[in-house]
């Protein structure tokens, strides 16, 4: 890899740097859940319906090196200069709907801080398995305002007043704080988001859930950038989306291969296929390595597909 991408500061004066580490997923319980998360996950750990496997979440525990158990958001507070200012600023992880999510929306950077927090929550969507004739609802129809949607909530019409995306296995999907949103079953997304838990149901098709129709209707945007995103060809990897928030680029690899990889910002190595390593951190498929900032050695014995995922320099 040879491209330059901007640099982001390292560690602070006298303090000591931070090799890359293992993280333990976290397994969500989420009522529109699968039972059976395999072939990606061979248990969860609980006989619950899990919706979400958080791959960076705060709440995730190192699981190689010297901070072994440590929390992520731990280690944030630890080293800051390495994993983000005091909060490790992206959450990935892998949804698994067997069921239809609630209609909702996001509040941008601008409307989190209002509410004491440090960032909104823009997202994408990277489809790992659809269905035939798989889609999820990004965005409201042409002419449709804020009463309507209000209205929509209020009769169960919402989903109607979304615009309707199909999706296949390899798409990227870009969903910007602000716009209104579903994803129903036949698919199993990996999902990298801004971290920020700040999720506004508007609808819930009845489930006895609580809504923030109020609070979400004041960050609905009526028009915003959401929408699949073409990815493209760079010097021995493939860029599947890049923003002021996070970047994503999908690497191949092949039995055997090995190739330096700079991580330019904040972020994470997560497992798609096979077995791969970080200098001498192995993981599998459905694992993140949280790699601070800096050059590493990346390498599979028997070949790979892994994501790297950072937030852009500041």
């Amino acid at each position: 890899m040879t491209e330059a991408l901007k640099a982001v500061d390292g560690p602070g004066p006298g303090e000591a740097r931070i090799s890359p580490f293992l993280l333990q997923p976290r397994f969500v319980h989420r009522v529109w859940g699968r039972a059976s998360l395999q072939p990606w996950y061979a248990e969860t750990g609980t006989d619950e319906a899990v919706g979400e496997v958080w791959m960076t979440g705060a709440e995730c525990v190192a699981d190689t090196g010297p901070h072994r158990g440590v929390t992520l958001a731990e280690l944030a507070k630890q080293f800051p200069g390495q994993l983000g200012n005091g909060e490790y600023p992206l959450l990935v992880k892998m949804l698994f709907p067997d069921d239809k999510l609630s209609v909702q929306v996001h509040p941008n950077d601008e409307e989190a801080q209002k509410l004491g927090l440090p960032r909104g929550k823009t997202e994408c969507w990277y489809v790992l398995e659809a269905v035939p004739g798989a889609h999820v609802m990004l965005g409201l129809k042409p002419g449709v305002g804020i009463e309507d949607l209000r209205d929509g909530a209020a009769d169960g019409s919402a989903e109607d007043l979304l615009e309707t995306l199909a999706v296949e296995t390899g798409d990227m999907v870009f969903v910007d704080a602000g716009t209104v949103h579903a994803i129903g079953p036949g698919v199993t997304i990996l999902e990298v988001q801004q971290t920020c838990d700040v999720t506004y149901r508007l609808w819930d098709y009845g489930r006895p859930r609580e809504l923030h129709l109020d609070d979400g209707l004041a960050v609905v945007k009526l028009k915003t950038a959401a929408g699949k995103i073409k990815a493209k060809e760079k010097d021995g990897y493939t860029r599947l989306i890049e923003t002021e928030y996070f970047v994503v680029d999908r690497m191949e690899l092949a039995a055997g291969q090995a190739m330096e990889m700079p991580m330019d910002g904040i972020g994470c190595v997560v497992g798609l296929r096979g077995d791969a390593a970080v200098n001498e951190v192995e993981f599998s498929t459905g694992h993140a390595v949280v790699v601070p900032v800096g050059s590493v050695l990346l390498s599979s014995r028997q070949g790979a597909t892994v994501l790297r995922c950072w937030e852009p320099g500041k």
